[in-house]
Formats: C-alpha cells, structure tokens, sequence
C-alpha cells in the first residue's frame, strides 16, 4: 500500500509544472461534474407536481393551483411559469416573448460550468503534450551537452516525460463524456419545459389561438 502511494506521488512529481496544471484542472474539471449532477435533476428542474398541474388543467380553469406552486418553487421551471402567469393580461405574442427572456436565463443558469468541462476537453491533451515535449527537450540537450548516454536511463527518462501526456488523455475523456451527458440532459429538459409552457400558454389564450 505504502509503496503504491509512493509511486503514484512519483508518478505525478515527476511530471514537472505541466502536471500541476493539469491536476488543477482535474480538480476544477471534477467540481463541476459533481455539483452538475446534483443540480441537474429532473425532479429539481421540472417539479413533478407543477407538471401534472399544467398537464391536467382545463381550458378556462382556474390557475390557483398553478400559480401557488410556482410561487412556492425554486425551479427553472417554477420561473419561466411565474413570468407567465404574471403576464396574462399582455397579449399573447408579449407574453410569449417574456417568456422566452426569462427561460433562455434559466438555461444559461443550468450550463453554468459545462464551459469548464468542454475548456479541459481541449486543453488537458494539449497541456499533457507540452509536458512531454519538454521533458524530451531536457532529455535530449542533457545528451548532446556530452553527459554521455545509457539508453536504459534515456528510455526511462523518456517514459517519465510522457506521463503528463497519459494525465491529460485521462483528464480529457471523462470531461468529453460529462459535458455531452449534461449538455444532452440540459437540452432535454429544455425541451420538456418548453413543451408544458406552450401548453398552459394555449390554455391561457384559447380565444386567441
């Protein structure tokens, strides 16, 4: 146990300050996939009991129900309602666009962070080669300055220098796959929310439709 945290600490010490960079990386990558998936959940984006409420209210119904717990909800989905219900007594196509104001801010609000995900997707590779070309670059001039040359310490050394180029391939493909997961989940349930506010708007202004 002890030695394969010493080899690990070696692993990465050896990786010089392009290792530090992408480690930061990693952390910052790591962060946002978890509070992501914690705030990105259906229940939380689009409450289960606000959807049924639009979903089974009638033509002409009252919207007490609606509007109660829009008020009482915290949820993208809560909001873009709240502004409609808000706005009934603007004409329809007023009322359509304010929605959309205020739900193109929740859907900014529910990316927030994928920025980061789809930076280190780019970056992390790129940071992992510059690591490896400059330990090569040491490995190669400590040759040529005449300290003479043991292939078995040149290939060794050549392996340590392409340990920042393994970390960065390691940081990128999970941050690819979580920034589509969420991107598509973000998508999704934009899709739903636009769907039931098209409804309650059509419930809402039936004598215009």
């Amino acid at each position: 146990m002890v030695e394969s945290l010493s080899a690990a600490v070696d692993f990465f010490v050896r990786g010089g300050f392009f290792m530090i960079l992408l480690l930061a990386l990693s952390v910052a990558a790591g962060t946002v996939m978890i509070l992501r998936a914690r705030v990105l959940r259906e229940r939380l984006i689009v409450p289960p009991a606000l959807e049924a409420a639009v979903e089974e209210l009638r033509p002409g119904g009252s919207l007490q129900n609606i509007a109660d717990l829009s008020a009482a909800g915290d949820s993208p989905l809560s909001r873009i309602v709240s502004v409609c219900l808000s706005h009934l007594n603007w004409p329809r196509q007023e009322n359509i666009e304010a929605v959309q104001v205020r739900a193109r801010h929740e859907i900014v609000g529910m990316e927030t962070g994928l920025a980061i995900l789809e930076m280190a997707t780019g970056v992390a590779p790129l940071l992992g080669l510059l690591g490896t070309l400059s330990g090569l670059v040491s490995i190669f001039a400590n040759l040529g300055g005449g300290a003479g040359g043991d292939p078995v310490a040149v290939a060794r050394g050549i392996s340590e220098a392409l340990n920042t180029t393994i970390v960065g391939l390691a940081v990128a493909v999970p941050c690819l796959m979580a920034h589509n997961y969420f991107q598509r989940k973000v998508e999704t349930m934009s899709v739903a929310m636009e769907g039931l506010v098209a409804d309650l708007l059509a419930k809402c202004y039936l004598e215009q439709r």
